[in-house]
């Protein structure tokens, strides 16, 4: 009868360890993707501030701008760069 709730906790633990491993495989997919986004997003803004350095464009930093540049990253930029030759920024 000693045997039996030995077995058991092997089990357990075997099933815990391996939850615990799967558990850890999406939290590090996740954690990629999120430094990706993290990465376009400061890479927009930066390209934001810079493109509008230049004196023949004129792009106002507010809240929407900073957000399309932010999710949209470099082509979030391009979007608004465009917006603003047509003249809808």
């Amino acid at each position: 009868m000693e045997g039996l709730p030995f077995l058991i906790l092997i089990v357990i633990a075997t099933f815990i360890v391996a939850g615990g491993l799967a558990s850890l495989r999406i939290l590090m997919g996740l954690g990629k993707r999120i430094l990706t986004v993290a990465g376009n997003m400061v890479a927009g803004i930066i390209l934001l501030l810079a493109v509008n350095i230049l004196p023949f464009i004129n792009i106002p930093i507010n809240l929407l701008t900073v957000l399309v540049a932010g999710f949209g990253g470099i082509t979030g930029v391009g979007i608004l760069l465009i917006g603003s030759i047509i003249g809808l920024v």
